[in-house]
């Protein structure tokens, strides 16, 4: 009987480097040393190496002989990782969630399915998170935030508390969106893009691309 549990990174650019090492610790502390593997998912040729990891097509990965299987979508677009994650319900491969073992999750958090927190990120108490949500290194959602699905925060993202953020929103490196109120919250409407180091001190429209400090919609 094969015990092995496979579990694959979809995408060995650099953020998937930066995510299979997490992954790793994450199996080595859950299974016993000869009972897991960690692989990429890639279009790369079948047995191609990435660092020291084994590189599978999806269809390999999907019937390679295992107990189990998982895959984490290891990509920064979040339409990207819908088409992913849509593939990898097409050929029967769960994609899982990510919590790297020195990230934090305090009270009454909601947290959907297939995201990835990276080392040092936070997602503090009573907020809701949709699916398919990333956070890199030091990236925090503060208290009473409702953030909607395929939502990316890069490096050093703060989101802080009373902001709703609509689905498929980009928040940039290093940039900061300040608090809304209770009743009142800071809203990022669907699609927006908020740019490196921007500041946002009022909302923003749907589909829009913000920059500067304070933001202002680029090109406005």
């Amino acid at each position: 009987m094969n015990t092995r549990h496979l579990l694959g990174v979809y995408g060995a650019g650099g953020f998937g480097r930066e995510v299979i090492p997490v992954l790793s610790q994450y199996a080595a502390q859950n299974h016993a040393p000869e009972s897991w593997q960690t692989v990429f998912i890639d279009d790369a040729p079948a047995g191609s190496l990435v660092g020291k990891y084994q590189v599978m097509r999806l269809d390999e990965f999907a019937r390679c002989e295992a107990a189990s299987r998982e895959a984490v979508l290891a990509v920064g677009s979040g339409a990207v990782r819908q088409v992913l994650a849509d593939k990898c319900r097409a050929a029967g491969v769960p994609v899982g969630s990510l919590v790297a073992p020195n990230a934090m999750i305090l009270d009454n958090v909601e947290l959907g399915k297939g995201a990835v927190l990276c080392p040092f990120s936070m997602v503090t108490s009573d907020t809701r998170i949709g699916e398919l949500f990333q956070a890199n290194i030091y990236a925090y959602i503060a208290h009473d935030c409702v953030v909607g699905d395929r939502v990316t925060l890069a490096p050093g993202a703060k989101v802080n508390g009373n902001v709703h953020i609509a689905d498929d929103v980009y928040i940039g490196t290093g940039a900061v969106i300040r608090p809304g109120k209770p009743g009142e919250p800071l809203i990022i409407g669907a699609g927006a893009v908020i740019g490196m180091g921007a500041v946002v001190t009022r909302n923003v429209p749907e589909g829009a691309t913000v920059v500067g400090n304070p933001a202002r919609v680029l090109g406005g």
